[in-house]
């Protein structure tokens, strides 16, 4: 049985991918996928600058870093641009986080906090999850469907 089994997870809500142009990332997906933004937003409290974007029921996060020294501009360094993280739907983030803690997952947020839009999000550690960095996002409300 999967580590995420049995926690409440809904359907993935996005993936995230990390870009040095945001501006130029969204042109390329708009101009290939005929993509809208549902949400841009800088969040300094990470580094970032993030875009939500959307079409036909999927939805991609473009993060692009603003803080050298931050997380995603190490990532950069390191990995360079691409695929960053997938986030699934829960419907409590507390409880889904409390379950898998309960599991053995590896948590990189014991508790909920902002993320795009105004979602409550969570990260789990990508030891516990296949290699692939998971996103939980909390679908108490929904201001623009982003993460």
């Amino acid at each position: 049985m999967s580590a995420l089994a049995g926690t409440g997870l809904g359907p993935i809500h996005h993936v995230g991918y990390v870009v040095a142009d945001l501006d130029a990332a969204l042109a390329g997906l708009q101009g290939a996928f005929g993509v809208s933004v549902a949400v841009r937003e800088v969040m300094p409290e990470q580094g970032v600058e993030a875009v939500m974007c959307e079409s036909g029921g999927g939805a991609i996060e473009l993060i692009t870093p603003l803080d050298p020294e931050g997380a995603i501009a190490r990532f950069m360094a390191k990995r360079g641009e691409g695929f960053h993280h997938v986030a699934f739907a829960v419907p409590d983030i507390e409880a889904a986080l409390e379950g898998l803690a309960a599991r053995g997952v590896e948590l990189i947020d014991r508790h909920g906090r902002r993320g795009l839009g105004g979602h409550v999000v969570a990260f789990l550690h990508p030891r516990s999850t296949l290699g692939v960095l998971t996103e939980l996002i909390e679908h108490g409300h929904d201001p623009g469907h982003a993460g």
